[in-house]
């Protein structure tokens, strides 16, 4: 494992992604830890508040260093096998990346009413 991925395991999109996820990383880089455990949030200095503006990816071998949200998204699919192909080709397409960012707040914002909350 090399990052950690915090997502919103209330989320039943989220919850999805990070499975289709799971079936992705062949390599193990990832950990996936709910926003919902309050001591992980505090183990890196995340608030709740904050993880209303979308998911986390923090490198566990530096901390400091994280993306959040879309870019965090980006930075996945990068470290996936032919990720970077991907990401550097979705950058070369004009627009590209505001439109994803819009996806993204869109998806993030109407999360619970478009695919469900988990109890």
């Amino acid at each position: 494992m090399s990052y950690h991925v915090i997502y919103d395991d209330q989320c039943n999109f989220c919850v999805t992604a990070v499975d289709i996820l799971k079936k992705l990383d062949n390599e193990s880089r990832f950990d996936y830890l709910p926003m919902s455990d309050k001591v992980v949030l505090e183990q890196f200095n995340v608030t709740l508040a904050s993880c209303a503006e979308g998911m986390y990816l923090i490198d566990a071998q530096n901390p400091t260093r994280r993306w959040q949200g879309s870019d965090a998204i980006e930075e996945i699919t990068r470290l996936l096998p032919t990720g970077d192909f991907l990401i550097n080709l979705y950058h070369a397409i004009p627009g590209a990346k505001w439109l994803g960012d819009q996806v993204y707040e869109q998806i993030r914002d109407h999360r619970y009413e478009w695919f469900g909350k988990r109890s």
